[in-house]
């Protein structure tokens, strides 16, 4: 009704940005001569032309049981078309401080260019940070900011040389400083020793108490801080803290019973006493912390299903049930927790190819301890954390509550990772819980490259997971390169090989051939002998059973045959004219050419004698008194 912001978005940014101080917020956004002022009783508007309440909502304001801590207000169209709005930042580099004044319609460029004349700095070289929503560029306008009328800003020079003067040395030295605060629960008397450099603030000193104590910081109530620490923006190292150890106490802001009256008068103020900064706002199911610690009461009293079952057979069952219940306390979004043996989350995440081979993720969890919750739902939870996990690790967890669950963790510890680490869980406390173990496969070993216990921070287990995958990485191109010469020499052996085995078997199929052949060739020579020796047989009986030759003064016919081989040899003899012409056929067999292989021709005239009648005499075939035949082979 004062801003006319109807972005819910808008608005809830504007009260991060003012520690949700909503009289800050309201003023930030309206110039202050139409903004609304606190009184010492509660909050009253300006009066004048912008505002216009009928006289009975001023009397109803100032009764002191009046429910309303505003009085209606309706906007008017001087809220509306509005002039600019004046923002002031004072900017700190080094020794100096510079009060810059701007409207919300300037550039981040623009403070450089009066930065520039004043500290004689070229803007180029200046980093200008301090924003409270993360950086931006020079072209960035102010006025999306949404930026509170008060703004710290601090200069960055990192491509120029520090200066020699021994003052800035001075500044810097305690900013480089760890300081070790002492803080001291008020409530149950406990101690905790805290590390902070001297560029801390204050508020991040709370934050973390709140990891610690579960207490806000709306609702913490400190004593010890120096007299000059009235920021929670302000740095330890300007705080006036003593170094290098300083002692705190904190409790729980104390809530007296109140009469009806009296609650209903403290109504009308909308200023809560706090040093709360906007994001120590919580709720329940928005933020994930549970009612009970909204009352200061153990969350872990309120919570009856245990992450794990106690002496579980079967390790798989086991995690099912702690997924479960995760994600029933904490939400879906958290890791995705491998479903089996710690055996078999090793196999997953070390023994595939070197390429897809994962960092393993341990997160073992406690009930018991302060940090649990804080860490599950605002850390192991967060988008950031859950994908990046998802991308480079194989997540397993186990519930360290149970002592029967704690025993038998540390017997699978000893047993993969040594007595070493297995002693250090050991001796952890059980407000150092939970852990979260980053385990990195070796040749010979599994490797635990780090520890990270409950209380840290987003940023601070990203960083942490981001170095251990650096060392993962560095270690996995290495094994890449180990594995892709392996596999390059395996595929060389397996060339060798297999050209070997064809070089074998084309030996064997050529000594089968050459067998194959010698074998045909010595079947083919025992064929030949064979008919060799047939013909030979032959021949001896053809030769054996031709008539004698009759003699030249032969009383009886005879006729004279003269043969020609076809070798050109000559071979002559005397037969009967009467003999068949059978007897010649069998004469020439029985020199080595039967007359189913060869032909006999005669010359004059030419003609084929063994086309003639075996059985006719020469004298009848016209082969009397004498003929010259040659021999011819058949086709």
């Amino acid at each position: 009704a004062c801003t006319g912001i109807e972005n819910i978005d808008e608005a809830i940014t504007l009260l991060e940005q003012n520690n949700w101080d909503l009289v800050a917020a309201i003023n930030g956004v309206i110039p202050q001569e139409n903004g609304i002022l606190q009184s010492e009783y509660g909050v009253e508007t300006l009066h004048g032309p912008a505002y216009g309440p009928p006289s009975h909502s001023t009397a109803a304001s100032s009764a002191p049981s009046s429910s309303s801590a505003f009085r209606h207000v309706v906007p008017s169209r001087q809220i509306v078309e509005r002039q600019p709005r004046m923002l002031d930042f004072r900017v700190e580099y080094r020794d100096r401080n510079v009060d810059v004044v701007l409207e919300d319609s300037s550039t981040v460029g623009d403070i450089k260019h009066i930065l520039e004349n004043e500290l004689q700095i070229p803007a180029s070289k200046m980093l200008l940070k301090g924003w409270k929503t993360g950086d931006v560029d020079d072209s960035t306008v102010l006025k999306s900011l949404h930026l509170p009328k008060n703004n710290s800003l601090y200069v960055l020079t990192p491509d120029l040389p520090p200066p020699s003067s021994s003052h800035s040395g001075a500044l810097q030295e305690p900013l480089n400083q760890n300081f070790m605060l002492i803080v001291t629960h008020r409530e149950v008397q406990r101690e905790y020793n805290l590390n902070f450099s001297g560029s801390s603030t204050i508020q991040e000193v709370k934050r973390n108490v709140y990891d610690l104590t579960s207490i806000p910081v709306r609702h913490q109530l400190w004593e010890g801080w120096p007299p000059s620490a009235t920021d929670d923006s302000m740095t330890l190292a300007v705080s006036g803290l003593t170094f290098p150890f300083h002692r705190l106490t904190v409790g729980r802001r104390s809530s007296p019973v109140q009469t009806r009256e009296q609650s209903e008068e403290q109504c009308t103020d909308v200023h809560m006493v706090s040093d709360s900064d906007g994001d120590d706002f919580e709720d329940a199911t928005e933020f994930g912390v549970d009612d009970g610690e909204m009352f200061g009461v153990a969350s872990s009293a309120l919570r009856k299903s245990p992450m794990m079952p106690e002496n579980a057979e079967n390790e798989g069952d086991a995690l099912l049930q702690f997924t479960a219940e995760f994600s029933s306390r904490y939400g879906d979004c958290h890791p995705v927790y491998f479903i089996g043996s710690l055996e078999a989350a090793f196999q997953e995440a070390f023994y595939g190819k070197a390429r897809d081979r994962k960092l393993l993720a341990i997160y073992l969890h406690h009930d018991e301890s302060v940090l649990t919750n804080v860490f599950c739902s605002q850390m192991l939870c967060a988008e950031s954390i859950v994908s990046y996990l998802s991308q480079n690790f194989i997540t397993w967890a186990w519930d360290m509550t149970k002592e029967a669950n704690r025993a038998r963790f540390l017997t699978m510890c000893t047993r993969h990772f040594g007595s070493v680490v297995a002693q250090t869980i050991r001796t952890q406390k059980t407000d150092q819980f939970p852990l979260f173990l980053i385990i990195m496969g070796k040749r010979s070993s599994n490797e635990v490259l780090n520890v990270i216990q409950g209380n840290t921070t987003v940023d601070e287990l990203m960083m942490r997971l981001m170095a251990a995958m650096e060392i993962f990485s560095a270690q996995q191109q290495e094994d890449i390169k180990d594995e892709d010469e392996r596999e390059a020499r395996e595929n060389v052996k397996r060339e060798q090989d297999e050209a070997y085995r064809i070089s074998l078997e084309a030996d064997r199929a050529k000594r089968e051939a050459q067998e194959r052949e010698m074998a045909e060739q010595f079947r083919l020579e025992q064929i030949r002998k064979e008919q060799e020796e047939e013909r030979e047989a032959i021949r001896l009986s053809l030769e054996q059973s031709l008539p004698p030759e009759p003699k030249e003064e032969s009383t009886e016919s005879v006729s004279k045959l003269r043969i020609r081989t076809p070798s050109g040899e000559f071979f002559e003899r005397r037969f009967l004219a009467s003999s068949k012409l059978q007897v010649v056929f069998d004469f020439v067999a029985s020199k080595g050419y039967p007359w189913e292989e060869y032909k006999l021709l005669g010359t004059f005239p030419r003609r084929d004698v063994t086309q003639l009648d075996p059985n006719k005499s020469l004298l009848e075939v016209k082969l009397y008194p004498q003929e010259t035949l040659f021999l011819e082979a058949k086709e």
